[in-house]
């Protein structure tokens, strides 16, 4: 059997090799589920895959190993989640009712960006509810489970579909590259009589990947769309398929910048509305003070908002990168226009109209099912770094969308380290982030509860008077210590909840708040917590 391959393709970073080759392996799991019915390897085979699986991606990523720079060991090849081995033991754990729900949303091509989104949080429903254990991650792969299974048993079109490969594990090889110079390797009868099916699947797959890779840097600066947009990354990572808009593009949509035009400001620069040609109306965040030398730090930026992709995260359209003269540097990213603004302008801005509590709801446990997959959906894990109210965006249907990913970490899976520079915004900083640095998870949890906080009061997370600062965390603490957590509510809430949800929010929300690191539940736990029935909470009981 033969195994075509191209000339071997470059990244910018290690995260984003690890991020594609951890999403191969899954990827080529599914096809060896849709073809054997069985998640895994037999563990006898599972040093002979191992080492072909690395040989293979030695042939086009010379020197890489994934072992030690993935922090993937090859043992985990074989490993599975809650000893779940195959189809019929996966779906003994779903309930039925479940089960059709995922063959309801995931059964279509999944090329429409509505579609992929209901099938992904169906998916992601699943693995909180009924695949959550102390497993992490990288391990045991839960999360991905449903995926894996979607994709190999109830998709029509399969995981080697360009569609579905792009929705479920993030591996667009949808483009043809033009003119590649092919060559073949011819892989022994060893390997190929030890790995059987799973290795025939893991070479298509690959030769699909890399040929995707060849294709998008053969067609940087040179394809163009029906609107003038440049398609290719540049400097920017070949992980994913952006547009490259053209500065005088950019400026023609927005009326040159205009103020009317503008809808945000922050320490990064500006942020603009705009519309494109085909009339979809974007948004258009302008860096103030740029030069060449940050361009690095802006393609770190992009390639973490094009690395993750779900329904409560905001979508990337593209960037752009140019030398104007008189202007200087540029530097833009362009993403979904949210029509109902930031959380803060409906809490705090100047034409304030209370939400409604059925409103808050969504938005509160939207924002818990964004973080919860940036921690353990994303791979490797995210941490955002700067959640805060004017950092979640609203969608026409008030469905919250985080933003302003340009803070955020990739983080090896179950390690935390000492970051050197502390980022993010007062009021909503961890104690152990703020004091010592210590970058983890939970310094997003920490952010969460206090954003739940300012939904709950409709007050800041910090407040100043007559020169001294006021934490809304210390004011809530003090309420729910003496036994009166419902005073945290804002007075005049439209459509407030049960006594008991209400209060049940307010512990949730200290909980996530605590100043003790090890207090505080994952974003994961959060989630599970905030989506049960209020009847059947108990927050401290849980903790």
């Amino acid at each position: 059997m033969e195994v075509r391959y191209v000339r071997r393709p470059t990244f910018r970073d290690i995260p984003t090799q690890c991020h594609y080759f951890l999403e191969g392996i899954r990827l080529v799991r599914s096809e060896y589920l849709r073809t054997n019915g069985y998640f895994l390897p037999p563990p006898t085979a599972s040093k002979a895959c191992w080492g072909s699986y690395q040989s293979l991606i030695g042939k086009f990523f010379v020197g890489f190993d994934i072992q030690t720079s993935c922090s993937y060991h090859p043992e985990w090849i074989s490993k599975g989640c809650k000893n779940i081995t195959s189809k019929a033991e996966f779906k003994s754990l779903i309930p039925e009712s479940k089960l059709r729900a995922v063959k309801l949303y995931c059964n279509q091509s999944l090329e429409n960006t509505s579609a992929c989104e209901l099938c992904t949080k169906t998916l992601l429903g699943l693995g909180d509810s009924y695949l959550h254990g102390p497993e992490r991650a990288n391990v045991s792969d839960c999360t991905e489970y449903p995926f894996m299974y979607a994709a190999a048993v109830v998709n029509k079109f399969g995981p080697t579909d360009a569609t579905t490969a792009k929705c479920l594990f993030s591996l667009d090889f949808s483009l043809r590259a033009s003119n590649m110079k092919l060559h073949t390797i011819v892989l022994s009868g060893a390997i190929m009589g030890s790995l059987g099916g799973i290795f025939g699947a893991c070479s298509t797959v690959w030769f699909l990947w890399i040929r995707r890779m060849k294709s998008i840097r053969e067609k940087t600066n040179s394809a163009k769309d029906e609107t003038g947009l440049i398609l290719g990354l540049g400097s920017i990572s070949g992980s994913t398929n952006l547009f490259k808009f053209k500065y005088e593009d950019i400026k023609k949509a927005t009326m040159n910048f205009s103020r009317e035009n503008l809808i945000g400001k922050g320490g990064y620069g500006n942020v603009y509305k705009g519309i494109l040609p085909d009339g979809s109306h974007v948004a258009f965040k302008r860096s103030k003070n740029c030069s060449a030398a940050g361009d690095a730090t802006f393609s770190y930026e992009v390639e973490v908002i094009a690395s993750v992709r779900h329904v409560n995260l905001v979508s990337l359209r593209g960037y752009c990168t140019a030398a104007v003269p008189l202007e200087g540097h540029q530097r833009i990213i362009v993403c979904d226009f949210m029509p109902n603004g930031s959380l803060y302008d409906h809490l705090f801005g100047s034409e304030i109209k209370k939400l409604s509590w059925p409103i808050q709801q969504k938005i509160a446990n939207g924002t818990a099912r964004g973080l919860a997959y940036l921690h353990y959906g994303a791979q490797p894990a995210i941490i955002h770094r700067d959640i805060k109210a004017s950092n979640i965006l609203l969608d026409e249907a008030f469905e919250p969308k985080l933003a302003d990913f340009g803070l955020a970490k990739f983080n090896a899976e179950g390690m935390t380290h000492l970051s050197t520079g502390v980022a993010g915004t007062l009021g909503y900083v961890a104690p152990e982030y703020a004091l010592y640095g210590k970058l983890t998870e939970g310094i997003d949890v920490y952010s969460f509860g206090v954003v739940l906080l300012e939904l709950l009061s409709g007050k800041k997370a910090l407040e100043t008077n007559e020169g001294k600062a006021y934490l809304l965390t210390d004011w809530a603490w003090s309420l729910v210590q003496r036994g009166r957590a419902l005073d945290v509510i804002e007075e005049g809430m439209p459509e407030l909840g049960s006594c008991q949800m209400m209060e049940q929010y307010v512990l949730i929300a200290v909980l996530c708040a605590h100043p003790v690191l090890h207090a505080r539940p994952t974003m994961e736990q959060a989630v599970k917590i905030l989506e049960t029935d209020s009847a059947n909470w108990s927050v401290f009981r849980l903790f």
